[in-house]
């Protein structure tokens, strides 16, 4: 193998170790989803805890219910609210 190419493969796989290595920290910090029902609407919100100890919001996520959906139980569109979350 021509030691040019090695060069270039050798920077390459350290590149992508130092964008895995970043995206795993921020995995592991702290995640939180929360999430509402209306009669005709779900929504989601995912929140990161950050280093000043603050909730920010991350993603927000709403959906209306079909006519089938707005015929569940309050505690079934809570469930699909929190798996429409999970989803997407």
């Amino acid at each position: 193998m021509d030691r040019k190419i090695g060069e270039d493969i050798w920077k390459a796989e350290g590149e992508v170790h130092k964008r895995t290595s970043a995206d795993s920290t921020r995995l592991r910090q702290k995640n939180k989803m929360e999430v509402d029902t209306l009669d005709y609407i779900t929504g989601d919100v995912l929140s990161m805890e950050c280093k000043d100890g603050k909730w920010r919001p991350v993603v927000f996520l709403s959906k209306s219910l079909n006519e089938t959906e707005r015929n569940y139980k309050i505690h079934d569109k809570e469930m699909l609210a929190v798996i429409r979350g999970l989803e997407n």
